[in-house]
């Protein structure tokens, strides 16, 4: 997906109003694309989490979050003169099909992978890391090597078929070569423990009904198979399609699989991380009026992940539930209902040049000896966790609006 940002204009008015622009073109939801300036936004202070990664040759890191404090178990060992750390990154929507993506893989520091001590280094990937299967196993096999424990799920540019060249009848089959390159580089896609924290993968695809504000009308709208590219990338059996619920249930029933090893991190961890490449909830995602793609929430997330997720963390207290999440390519951070929300994209070259989440932040080290408690600043988030969602308000953002009148017809 393909979030882009407006350009903002020297008002106060107008620079509160573009705090909360950030975009989709209705025909690019799966492309590059040029975007106006970032909105400015005031950025808080943060000082360096000690062992964040930084790629080689990179000029700039804002790494966007402090450690966690360590619990009083780690402490004691490492006065004993154990150093013992668990530290865990997180990053969605690699898209190494773009070299400058790929070089920025490869820039990842070699020597991440042991941690400190009996500690290790783990990365969750949040799914569409490459167009095809040879990009995704040469990614894979970088991040392995830099890394203790590497886990993925599948993303819905991980399963196109377009430049595969026959090579799979279906994106099924194709998920199935995918899962067989992981197994085979060491790769989790099942759940199991690291240190202290469970890490629970989580098959998803979205759903239609996900949807469940209020539509935007005031204007017209491209469908969603001429904005989405999965309804012509991806090809399912006769019995799953994109435009109903079929795909969502299947991919949620994949988890059943693993319900026993579930149910062992679920007994054995205080802490737990579940991630997906979709989205759990329709509040992580903008308000219609305010994306230039208003039919964007029919393409993005799934219940049955929500219902699912929210029942592994059922018995989570404060500050121990995170989810990672992707798809979007909006930085987010936020609390709902006692569970954490995070998505920490790549995302697109051109989009890292405008938004205030820059490429030196990632992947962003969610936990170290336990789950980092400071938010960290993204626009979006920051925004609704400031300000009141508006469901029933369709009165287009005027960037939209303006958008809308130069490049679309009014009703």
């Amino acid at each position: 997906m393909t979030p882009h940002l407006p350009t903002v204009s020297s008002s106060a008015s107008s620079t509160r109003a573009a705090a909360a622009a950030h975009h989709h073109h209705p025909h690019l939801l799966d492309g590059p694309s040029s975007a106006a300036a970032a909105p400015h936004h005031r950025r808080r202070r943060r000082r360096r989490v000690p062992g964040c990664l930084r790629p080689r040759g990179a000029t700039t890191v804002r790494c966007c979050a402090a450690a966690a404090p360590a619990p009083q178990a780690a402490v004691r060992a490492r006065a004993a003169g154990a150093v013992t750390t668990t530290r865990v990154f997180v990053v969605s929507d690699l898209h190494t099909d773009y070299p400058e993506n790929m070089d920025w893989v490869r820039r990842l520091p070699a020597e991440v992978g042991a941690g400190e001590g009996d500690g290790v280094d783990a990365l969750v990937v949040a799914g569409d890391v490459a167009e095809t299967r040879d990009n995704f196993a040469r990614t894979m096999e970088v991040l392995r090597e830099r890394f203790g424990a590497v886990f993925y799920i599948p993303g819905n540019h991980d399963l196109w078929l377009r430049r595969e060249g026959g090579r799979y009848m279906d994106s099924l089959e194709k998920l199935t070569a995918l899962l067989d390159a992981c197994s085979e580089l060491g790769v989790d896609t099942g759940p199991r423990m690291i240190g202290d924290l469970g890490i629970i993968p989580l098959f998803s695809w979205y759903h239609k009904s996900f949807d469940k504000e209020k539509d935007v009308n005031s204007v017209r709208v491209p469908s969603l198979e001429m904005a989405c590219k999965d309804f012509h990338a991806c090809k399912w059996p006769s019995d799953l399609a994109n435009d109903d619920e079929s795909l969502a249930l299947y991919f949620d029933k994949l988890n059943d699989k693993n319900h026993d090893a579930i149910e062992e991190v679920k007994n054995s961890s205080k802490q737990i991380l579940t991630f997906s490449h979709f989205v759990p909830r329709q509040e992580l995602c903008p308000e219609k009026r305010m994306l230039y793609y208003p039919y964007l929430p029919k393409v993005i997330g799934s219940d049955f992940l929500e219902r699912r997720l929210r029942d592994i963390h059922s018995n989570r207290k404060d500050g121990s539930a995170c989810h990672v999440f992707g798809h979007t390519h909006f930085c987010w951070d936020s609390v709902v209902d006692e569970i954490r929300y995070v998505q920490a994209p790549l995302a697109y070259p051109r989009e890292r040049k405008r938004r205030m989440n820059s490429e030196g932040w990632l992947p962003f080290c969610v936990y170290r000896d336990g789950f980092n408690p400071e938010i960290y600043p993204a626009l979006w988030s920051d925004y609704y966790n400031k300000n009141k969602r508006e469901p029933e308000n369709t009165q287009l953002a005027p960037w939209v609006a303006r958008h809308f009148a130069k490049y679309h017809k009014f009703h």
